[in-house]
């Protein structure tokens, strides 16, 4: 594969990057980021990008007092090139017999150049003016020069008769013009160049400087130079090589004198490895010459400068002369050249580039004349693919992920990562611990490491069994090459999985009245649904049942209290005087249904299932138990069946009769006298028979005992009262608050400067209700009633209740909540603050809003904890016996009596204004 590459770009805009190769550097001549140097035949002037950095350069000729900008036309032309790297890095070579230059005999010249560097928007101009003179001695009979935009070739003008004169110090030749009188009438005393191409095309001189050719005659050389890809030149290959030629005759007007010039230079013979770049050069280029030639010398160089043998094989460059060609090979990454980073369609490349110089001194067979032959080519290789790798260093045990991505250049950047639901900058991942780092190495390349700890949100997990958890990190990184801002991703996948699941467990104890659960979370907090065996099937503890049973919780555990009379505690066993009952708890992981964790507790609680009084009535509870769980105590009676119960529910069945009643039987033996009766099913029920297949067997025996002869001794004396027992009175005020809380903590409360206080429309208002300035443990707050109204006066109207009775208004779609109180720093006693919450409404009619704020007033009573009874007996508190079972509910708040164990206290809090930004209702 032949392959080369060219830069004629004049105009150069460059972009500072971090990072950069090692460059061949010079010591010729150096002047704030200037360095020039003279090579052979001809001069080299280096920008360093410190210098360059985010200008726009552009370079003139000084002539004199004339100053000439240097186009790309003109450059080409007179003999300027230009190259630079995409960091800035610039190279100005001109050839010693270019225009503009002060040419003293053929042996010294001078230069002067302006650079001119613009900053952004051609507003802001620095200059820099170079000087530089060369020397170059002696001359080749004929000397061709391929630069990167143009081919020279200079031909010796001197005959024998030319006469020779001394030139600093050495032995030059009079012009030919000067040798042939009248030379000068016209300028360089050129009349016309023919061209062939391969066939002749005649053109004036002044037509062919039109055409873009440079022709001129020094003191003692015709020079003609001639750009690329020009109508006159063609393209041959010789070798294999392929080639560009121009052949030109010179014709004089003085002495019709001709002189036939030629160039050849190459524009391919390159051969690339991954390793290594071979690049072949004709031994003989017949367009040049048609004979056999001797090749007298051969030298190879980089970026015009040659290299000795030493520094060749120091850098391993091979230099070698077969019979056909003039072949060097330089190693892919050699110091003396640079990488550049790619990203065609979004995948990551890199190209080499380096600039060899070939120079050689050849003379034809039967001739003294010999010919110097230099090229300077650059050559970049094609894109080489690079696909990045993905390190995985994550050592399980540290729960992080921990990924290295490389290997680049020093000219690509990581711009940003891709998670599952964000991008993060560099700086987002580094602020949020991932630790991004950028790794560079003394070969100028670099690599990208991050560092996800397994907890991060953005990580995804997965339980394939109950104790694995699979940690999964799908990423993309974003990457950026520069200067030329060209972007490409890198999508990278890990993985990794550990048995480090800690499941959830359940304890639970009991004592005379309730069961105590506890669920300790595990490592995945409460991501399991938690199932109770409720009347007899299996139920989540959702929200109505975690108010039913006390749910309480913070971030490590829950615990639920469950009374022995619920309906998710199962009847086992009855004895006389206890009850055996079972709560069944199930932990499940969802939706995988994997069992965590269960636990089925069992205790004895006391029940007297039958109390025979000395006044021959007996009482009988007769109580539904597991085995039968098909059975109604609705339909249980005595052995007279006309005997039912008292009152029945769904578990219960109680009874209430006389000894001498509903077929009580009664047998005498010794001294006891013995009662019995017999709780059980009627054989005819009409919805239970016993002849049904699921009528369950039910027979609950009644046994009292009765002495026949039991004689009781009372003793008792009275003695007179001196006084009447008073009570010492006392005065005093107890105050009670209402207090709003700015949220569900209860740590920051509203003040008086606050209101009004607006909310949303089923935004939750907190309230907390305070007896103030009592230590008294004895005292508890009990909320009576509670209700809103639209006006400040808690009697107007409309209203709506929140609390009646100290309980929920059950005809409320939102119910009230009910909230905890523990002792803690502010809180000395908790009896002393009621808490709860009610959603955020507003008062309708006919589909309008009446009024967007509301009052909340609340009757607080003061009880004596000392004689719980009624109100008094807690906070929306039900009875755990049987009886208490049947108070009816629902009724609205009305006037009740407040016995010498309670004292009523008042307090009303307000307005809340409802917020227009979100209002709607349902009508």
């Amino acid at each position: 594969m032949w392959y080369s590459h060219f830069s004629v770009t004049w105009i150069l805009l460059s972009v500072a990057v971090s990072g950069q190769f090692r460059r061949p550097s010079s010591k010729h001549s150096s002047n704030n980021g200037l360095q020039s140097v003279c090579l052979g035949n001809v001069l080299r002037l280096t920008l360093d990008k410190t210098l360059a950095v985010g200008s726009q350069l552009e370079i003139d000729a000084i002539d004199g007092t004339d100053i000439i900008p240097l186009s790309h036309t003109l450059a080409a032309q007179c003999g300027y090139s230009i190259e630079s790297d995409h960091w800035g890095n610039t190279k100005v070579f001109a050839s010693l017999l270019g225009c503009y230059v002060d040419n003293q005999a053929d042996v010294v010249f001078t230069f002067g150049l302006r650079l001119r560097l613009y900053g952004d928007g051609l507003s802001e101009q620095v200059e820099h003016d170079v000087t530089e003179t060369c020397s170059y001695s002696p001359w080749a009979s004929r000397e061709i020069l391929c630069d990167r935009n143009y081919m020279e070739v200079s031909s010796l003008m001197v005959t024998p008769e030319t006469p020779v004169k001394m030139v600093a110090g050495q032995q030059v030749h009079d012009s030919w013009e000067n040798a042939i009188p009248d030379a000068a009438v016209a300028p360089n005393g050129i009349w016309k160049m023919t061209f062939h191409t391969p066939d002749p095309k005649v053109m004036l001189l002044t037509d062919a400087q039109r055409a873009g050719y440079g022709a001129m005659v020094t003191q003692t050389r015709l020079v003609i130079r001639s750009p690329y890809n020009m109508a006159e030149t063609y393209s041959v290959e010789v070798a294999g090589v392929p080639m560009e030629v121009f052949s030109v005759s010179t014709y004089y007007k003085i002495g019709s004198l001709i002189v036939d010039s030629a160039a050849a230079c190459p524009t391919g013979g390159v051969v690339f490895t991954e390793k290594v770049i071979t690049w072949h050069v004709p031994r003989r280029i017949t367009p040049l010459t048609s004979s056999t030639v001797k090749i007298l010398e051969t030298h190879m160089g980089i970026y015009g400068q040659r290299l000795d043998k030493i520094k060749m094989a120091a850098r391993h460059y091979k230099l070698s002369v077969t019979e056909s060609h003039i072949i060097i090979e330089i190693p892919v990454g050699s110091p003396d050249g640079y990488y550049k980073s790619h990203a065609p369609d979004y995948a990551y490349h890199i190209t080499y580039t380096v600039e060899p110089m070939l120079e050689l001194l050849w003379r034809a067979e039967n001739t003294q004349a010999d010919t110097r032959y230099k090229v300077l080519f650059p050559i970049t290789t094609p894109l080489m693919p690079r696909p990045p790798h993905v390190i995985d260093n994550t050592v399980h045990e540290q729960r992080v992920f921990d990924i290295l991505l490389g290997i680049f250049l020093h000219d690509v950047e990581l711009i940003n990562i891709t998670f599952t639901t964000r991008v993060l900058t560099v700086a987002e991942c580094n602020a949020r611990g991932f630790d991004v780092q950028e790794h560079h190495f003394a070969n100028g390349s670099k690599t990208f490491s991050i560092r996800v700890p397994f907890s991060d949100e953005l990580v995804l997990k997965r339980n394939p069994d109950p104790l694995t958890t699979v940690y999964f990190l799908p990423l993309v990184f974003g990457l950026l090459v520069l200067p030329d801002q060209t972007p490409f991703p890198h999508p990278a996948e890990l993985e990794a999985s550990r048995e480090d699941v800690v499941l959830p467990t359940i304890t639970g104890s009991c004592d005379q009245e309730n069961f105590y659960f506890s669920v300790k979370y595990g490592s995945q907090q409460d991501n399991f649904q938690t199932m109770m065996l409720h009347a007899g099937s299996w139920r989540e503890l959702d929200i109505e049942l975690a108010k039913l049973y006390s749910l309480t919780g913070n971030g490590t555990h829950f615990s639920i209290v469950v009374p022995f009379t619920a309906p998710a505690a199962a009847f086992e066993l009855v004895n006389f005087k206890s009850i055996r009952a079972r709560v069944d708890l199930l932990l499940l992981e969802m939706p995988n249904m994997w069992q965590l964790d269960d636990l089925s507790l069992a205790c004895y609680f006391p029940l007297t299932t039958t109390e025979c009084y000395a006044n021959g009535t007996v009482t009988a509870l007769a109580v539904k138990v597991e085995s039968v769980s098909n059975l109604n105590p609705e339909y249980l009676t005595l052995r007279d069946q006309s005997c039912k119960p008292a009152f029945s529910n769904d578990r219960f069945a109680f009874f209430s009769f006389k000894l001498n009643s509903c077929g009580t039987t009664r047998t005498f033996f010794d001294n006891v006298m013995l009662y019995e009766n017999e709780i059980a099913l009627p054989y005819n029920t009409g919805k239970q028979s016993r002849k049904g297949p699921f009528t369950p067997e039910y027979r609950h025996t009644i046994s009292c005992y009765y002495l026949l002869n039991y004689t009781k001794t009372m003793a008792f004396r009275a003695s007179p009262r001196s006084t009447n027992p008073v009570a010492d009175p006392g005065v005093g005020h107890l105050v009670v608050q209402i207090r709003l809380s700015q949220g569900s903590s209860y740590a920051l409360f509203y003040q008086s400067e606050d209101y009004p206080v607006e909310k949303y429309l089923r935004q939750p208002l907190y309230f907390e209700v305070e007896l103030m300035q009592s230590t008294d443990p004895k005292i508890e707050v009990v909320l009576e009633n509670c209700w809103a109204t639209l006006h400040k006066d808690r009697t107007s109207l409309p209203s709506w209740d929140l609390i009646i009775d100290s309980c929920e208004n059950p005809d409320d779609l939102y119910l009230t909540v009910f909230h905890p109180v523990v002792a803690d720093t502010r809180i000395q006693v908790p009896a002393h603050i009621k808490r709860f919450s009610i959603k955020m409404f507003t008062f309708t009619k006919d589909a309008a809003v009446l009024k967007e704020q509301l009052f909340v007033h609340c009757d607080a009573v003061l009880c004596d904890t000392t004689k719980p009874d009624g109100i008094c007996s807690g906070q929306c508190a039900n009875a755990l016996s049987y009886a208490n079972s049947f108070r009816p509910t629902g009724s609205k708040r009305g006037l009740s009596a407040t016995d010498a164990s309670q004292y009523k206290k008042q307090s009303s809090s307000g307005p809340v204004l409802l917020s227009n930004s979100n209002l709607f209702w349902k009508i």
